[in-house]
């Protein structure tokens, strides 16, 4: 048995930054390593892993905080533990999240109903489907991934999944029978591909519709906001609107990628002499298209934003200025 000795760090790794427990490897205030930071949190291996190794993982982090660590442990095992933690369990709850709802499945899962969005000649039955699929995806991961610590009622989730899914059904089903009319078809010469772009609108809909129904009780008593040693001053409505919108923003361009390049390359691919001599690779292709574009938009687009905001004091509301005396203050704008 490896010999334990008191310790409140770890050993340093040659080009490893120090380990941080609870904190992200890598520097949040730039987009690189924001992107590097969400590359790990969606990282598929992850879902690969046993009960024994995360307990192992867990073991890990807690010998650390507790100042005790086996003397051969290195800071890059320890981001490794913490990153296979933060991949399965969830912060709030302490329990392991559904594997389709993780963040790290989130491409993998959703892959299937991203290829059912854009089959090609949909029939109104399929639309309807896979844009209620689609939101019944969204809809487990966002709730496995709520922040728990803030109660969201029954009432609050049902509406917001069936808003969305509303949303998104009806908005696929108007552009499908738009599309797919005499008349459109008499003025669009691209109509088949023009048809192929209607998932991505109604997604885009969907998705504001969820977070604005998700995230209605903060917009109505806002969001707590810190001073820089994480003191809570208050709760900002003004706040609160820039993290919804933030959010908001983040879940329109997501889909962009995902429901738009794959139709763009696979109408290309559709008029190469492969496509044609060789129809039992068609499918297999699109799903590798369809997969390839999820894997690459999902952590290109959840990083454009920083997950703690800064805002100047000045611009919040009297009873935040009269409770600090710092000029920036910081809040959480989600995911």
């Amino acid at each position: 048995m490896a010999e334990r000795v008191a310790r409140t760090s770890s050993s340093p790794s040659p080009g490893i930054n120090a380990f941080r427990l609870g904190e992200p490897r890598y520097d949040q205030s730039t987009y690189r390593g924001r992107l590097r930071h969400f590359l790990d949190i969606v990282d598929p291996r992850t879902l690969l892993v046993g009960d024994e190794k995360l307990k192992s993982s867990v073991k890990l982090l807690e010998d650390y905080k507790s100042g005790v660590l086996p003397p051969t442990i290195t800071d890059s095992q320890l981001w490794e533990a913490q990153k296979i933690k933060q991949a399965i369990v969830h912060p709030d709850t302490g329990k392991k999240i559904f594997m389709p709802f993780r963040m790290s499945g989130y491409v993998p899962f959703g892959t299937v109903t991203v290829v059912g969005l854009l089959l090609p000649n949909p029939s109104t039955a399929s639309v309807v489907l896979w844009q209620a699929l689609n939101q019944s995806h969204n809809a487990g991961v966002n709730f496995a991934n709520r922040n728990a610590s803030t109660p969201v009622t029954n009432a609050d989730l049902a509406t917001s999944y069936l808003a969305a899914t509303g949303t998104a059904s009806g908005v696929g089903f108007l552009l499908h029978r738009i599309v797919n009319s005499a008349r459109f078809a008499d003025i669009a010469k691209g109509g088949p591909l023009i048809a192929r772009f209607c998932p991505f609108i109604a997604v885009a809909f969907a998705n504001q519709v969820n977070v604005l129904c998700m995230r209605s009780s903060e917009l109505r008593s806002g969001v707590d906001v810190c001073e820089e040693n994480g003191r809570v001053v208050g709760q900002s409505s003004v706040c609160a609107r820039k993290a919804v919108t933030s959010t908001m923003l983040t879940r329109m361009l997501l889909p962009a990628p995902i429901l738009l390049l794959p139709p763009l390359i696979l109408s290309r691919l559709e008029k190469t002499s492969l496509w044609n001599r060789f129809p039992r690779v068609r499918f297999p292709i699109h799903v590798g298209v369809c997969m390839g574009a999820f894997a690459l938009a999902l952590p290109l687009t959840i990083a454009i934003f920083p997950q703690t905001l800064e805002i100047a004091t000045a611009d919040c509301e009297t009873e935040i200025r009269l409770g600090t005396r710092e000029e920036v203050l910081h809040f959480s704008r989600g995911i």
